[in-house]
């Protein structure tokens, strides 16, 4: 990314999305980097240009809520460490979950997007997210996302959410959707004409299928119009050429799978976004079960209804998508994942639909559901953090770190801080 870091500023991005989510979790496991290190690279190479990440609210970028306090010091630590936007989400859309994030955010002068996980159900209807915006208008949001993570907003309903949208919120709208089905141009056009102030894309190299829609094709498409992005198609090649050969690398390495990056309308069916399909198909590969695909991606829906319809994004996809994977191999309901019966128990939020009570009661008995906001029920853990890894982390982004990812951040540091830089890369370089 660095070498090319002085065009891409140059361009005139809205932002760059450039860390946060998967990113984090990946820079340790994958790459032996520091994700901290990451972006301070990044912020000197990127001066004039907004960085943005994505947060998932009370989880941060792992997969349990934190306490508040855990919260507060993500949010102060991403920012002094270059952060400009955090697009916050909650996987079920239970604004209590994005509060004490939203909170912090401001506090230490952010700009926060709020974002809604936009899915379709029986109960999630366009009034549903035009309301939920407003909502989060009020708890002080500087932007509203629409969260299309499996390019399930379709042309036309794209068009109509946009316009009551710009009708309910003053603030800017951001739209962002993949080419999962191969509508996300189409989409990303509609909402254009209806008046969406920000759309996410990707450089063509890396674009399409489970990614965004291509930047060049969009800027391009709007050229001349009343939406004219104003952004220079010349200098845009020349970042996509510099990422053709990193793609091209990636390819050879395995490391990028066709798979998942062509279209397949038939998430319009299944609702999977891409990240979900990719870890689909890891279980199934572990299990020697492969052919079972269509199998698992039928029997998802059916978990969904009987879960109260969660949007399917993480964690909540991998929940869904996990048991399916269990019911499809092991028979329907015969066994559940922890995480399955902490949701169903209400540990992640309020549920938007109505759960199978039968399914619920073999889940966890006659276990209390929770209704209050899950993290009221946690003791503040920065302490415990602390005295858990402080002789071992050098900076409280490390004690962070560790607090989210506890099995790959501590062997992460061990190497970091007891191998040279090149032993590292010796190492990398005989597991690749």
């Amino acid at each position: 990314m660095l070498p090319v870091c002085e065009v891409l500023d140059s361009i005139g991005y809205w932002s760059v999305e450039c860390w946060g989510g998967a990113t984090f979790d990946s820079c340790m496991r994958f790459l032996h980097e520091d994700p901290w290190e990451r972006l301070r690279k990044l912020r000197k190479a990127l001066p004039n240009t907004r960085l943005q990440m994505l947060l998932r609210g009370q989880n941060l970028l792992g997969y349990r809520h934190y306490a508040d306090d855990m919260v507060d010091a993500f949010c102060r630590k991403s920012i002094e460490n270059g952060i400009d936007v955090v697009r916050i989400f909650d996987a079920l859309n239970d604004v209590r979950n994005m509060e004490a994030s939203m909170k912090a955010v401001k506090k230490y002068g952010g700009m926060v997007e709020a974002a809604m996980s936009y899915t379709t159900s029986p109960v999630h209807s366009e009034e549903y997210f035009v309301d939920k915006a407003v909502v989060l208008e009020q708890m002080g949001a500087d932007t509203i996302c629409i969260k299309d993570m499996a390019n399930l907003l379709l042309p036309v309903n794209a068009y109509s959410l946009v316009k009551r949208l710009k009708e309910r919120v003053s603030i800017p709208i951001h739209l962002h959707t993949h080419n999962t089905t191969g509508t996300g141009s189409m989409v990303y056009l509609m909402a254009a004409m209806a008046g969406v102030d920000i759309i996410d894309c990707a450089l063509s190299p890396f674009a399409n299928g489970t990614s965004q829609p291509a930047t060049e094709s969009v800027v391009a498409t709007l050229k001349g119009t009343e939406r004219d992005t104003g952004l220079d198609l010349m200098r845009l090649n020349e970042a996509a050429v510099h990422f053709k050969g990193v793609a091209a690398r990636m390819e050879k390495e395995g490391t990028i799978s066709s798979k998942v990056l062509r279209v397949d309308p038939n998430t319009l069916l299944y609702q999977v976004p891409g990240g979900m399909l990719s870890n689909l198909l890891s279980q199934l590969k572990q299990a020697k079960a492969e052919e079972r695909l269509d199998e698992v991606l039928a029997e998802v829906p059916r978990v969904r209804a009987d879960f109260g319809f969660p949007p399917l994004v993480t964690p909540t996809s991998q929940i869904v998508g996990t048991q399916a994977v269990l019911n499809t191999l092991m028979g329907r309901y015969k066994s559940f994942t922890k995480e399955s019966k902490a949701l169903l128990r209400g540990e992640y939020g309020e549920l938007p639909g109505k759960v199978n009570d039968t399914v619920r009661r073999m889940a966890i008995g006659d276990d209390t559901v929770i209704r209050c906001r899950p993290a009221d029920l946690l003791e503040p853990e920065l302490d415990k953090i602390k005295a858990q890894y402080g002789d071992m982390a050098k900076t409280e982004e490390d004690l962070l770190s560790c607090a989210m990812f506890p099995q790959v951040a501590p062997d992460f540091i061990k190497k970091r801080d007891g191998l040279d830089v090149h032993e590292i890369f010796v190492e990398w370089v005989g597991n690749s």
